[in-house]
C-alpha cells in the first residue's frame, strides 16, 4: 500500500506546528527544566512517534509502520550519540545552562535542515543507481568499526572544523561574554557578535557529521523519503528535553557505542545483501541479481535494534553500578569531585570518534 497524500501533507503540517510551538516556548521563557518536566516531554514524543506508527499501520498497512518505528529507533539511538558531543560543546564554550535549550533548538533545526537535504539527495541517487548500496553498505561497515574501535586518525576532520570556527572569529568581531541568549549585542556603542554564534557554528559542523552517518543506515532500512523523513524528526524532537534528562546518565552509557556499533554494521550488511540482491553492475554476476542474497525482513531488523541497545543500556548501568559501588559512591553523590566532569570526558571520546574536536579555543574578541 502507499501512503496517501493527504495523510503525509497533514502529518508534516501537523508535526512542523508542533516543533514551531516548541521553540516559541523557549523563546518566550528560557529556563532549566527540571526532571519532572523533561520526563514529560520525552513520554510526550515517544507516545507520539507510537502513535504516528499505529496511523501508519491503519493507512497504509504493518510493514511501513515497522519501517517506520525500526528507522526511528536507529535514528533516536544514534540521536544519543549527539548528546555526547553537545555536552562537550556546552562546556567547551561555557554556555549558560538557563540558555542550553534555545542552543539545542537551534541544533536540532539545523540538523533537520542538512538531513532534509541529505534525504532528498540520497533518495534521488538510490532511484537511479540501486548500486549505491554497496557504497552505503561499506560505509556504515567502516563507521561501526570507527564507533566501536575509536581513537584513529582525524586530523583533518580537526583541522577542518577548528578552521571554519577559527575562520569565523577572524571575520567578525566577537565578544569575550555572552549577553543572554542573544547572537548580536553592543559593547560601548560598537555592535558585536556574541559567542553565541561560534556555539551555533560548531553545533551546525556536528549536526553534519552525524547526519552523514545517518542517513545512509535509515536508508538501510526504508527507501520511502516520508517515513526517513518522519523518523529522524521524531528522534530529533525530544532530543532537547533528553539532553536535560539524561543529565549525568550519559557517563554511564560507557557500552552504549557498542550496541550502536552494532546496529550500524548489521545495516551494512543488509544493504550489502540488498545490493546483491537487486545487482545490476556487469563485472558482478554478470550484471544479473544474485537470487540467493537474503532479503532481512524489516521486523528482523526492529528485533535486532530493540535487542543491541538494551544489552547495552543494560550492561552498562550494571558496570556502572558495581563501579560506584567499588568506589563507595553513595546515592547523594560522587565521593570524588573528579566524578563530575565524567560526562565531559564521556563526550570528548566521542568527539573524538566522530572527528569533532575538543580542542578549538574559546571564543576571543582580539582574534
Amino acid at each position: 500500500m502507499d501512503l496517501p497524500v493527504w495523510f503525509e501533507i497533514g502529518s508534516l503540517v501537523v508535526l512542523v506546528l508542533i516543533l514551531v510551538g516548541d521553540l516559541l516556548l523557549i523563546l518566550k521563557r528560557p529556563h532549566i527544566p527540571s526532571t519532572k518536566e523533561s520526563t514529560l516531554w520525552v513520554v510526550f514524543y515517544v507516545t507520539l512517534a507510537l502513535l504516528f506508527a499505529g496511523l501508519l499501520w491503519t493507512f497504509a498497512g504493518h510493514e511501513f509502520a515497522g519501517q517506520f518505528i525500526a528507522g526511528w529507533l536507529t535514528e533516536y539511538s544514534l540521536s544519543i550519540d549527539n548528546l555526547f558531543v553537545f555536552v562537550l560543546i556546552m562546556s567547551q564554550f561555557a554556555v549558560p545552562r538557563r540558555y542550553q535549550q534555545e542552543v539545542l533548538m537551534v541544533g536540532i533545526i539545523i540538523a533537520l535542515i542538512l538531513r532534509g537535504a541529505f534525504i532528498l539527495a540520497g533518495a534521488a541517487i538510490i532511484e537511479q543507481f540501486s548500486w549505491v548500496f554497496y557504497i552505503f553498505g561499506a560505509f556504515l561497515i567502516w563507521t561501526a568499526w570507527r564507533q566501536a574501535f575509536p581513537g584513529g586518525d582525524h586530523d583533518s576532520d580537526v583541522k577542518q572544523e577548528s578552521f571554519i570556527v577559527r575562520l569565523l572569529r577572524r571575520t567578525i568581531d566577537i565578544t569575550d561574554h555572552y549577553d543572554g541568549a542573544k547572537i548580536r549585542t553592543v559593547v560601548n556603542g560598537k555592535k558585536f557578535f556574541t559567542p553565541m554564534i561560534i556555539v551555533f557554528a560548531a553545533i551546525g559542523v556536528t549536526d553534519l557529521l552525524f547526519a552523514i552517518d545517518s542517513i545512509p543506515a535509515i536508508f538501510g532500512i526504508t527507501q520511502n523519503p516520508f517515513i526517513v523523513f518522519t523518523a529522524n524528526l521524531f528522534a530529533l524532537m525530544g532530543l532537547r528535553q533528553l539532553y536535560f534528562l539524561l543529565g549525568d546518565l550519559l557517563d554511564r552509557l560507557k557500552y552504549l557505542h557498542y550496541g550502536i556499533a552494532f546496529i550500524l554494521a548489521f545495516i551494512g550488511v543488509k544493504l550489502f545483501f540488498h545490493a546483491m540482491h537487486e545487482n545490476e553492475l556487469p563485472f558482478i554476476n554478470g550484471g544479473e541479481h544474485i537470487e540467493w542474497a537474503p532479503e532481512i525482513s524489516t521486523w528482523m531488523s526492529l528485533g535486532v535494534i530493540v535487542l543491541s541497545m538494551a544489552v547495552a543500556t543494560i550492561a552498562s548501568l550494571v558496570a556502572s553500578a558495581k563501579e560506584r559501588r567499588e568506589r563507595g559512591v553513595t546515592a547523594a553523590g560522587p565521593a570524588d569531585p573528579a566524578d563530575a566532569h565524567a560526562p565531559v570526558v564521556a563526550a570528548e571520546a566521542v568527539a573524538d570518534e566522530k572527528g569533532t574536536p575538543p580542542t578549538v579555543d574559546a571564543p576571543r574578541a582580539d582574534d
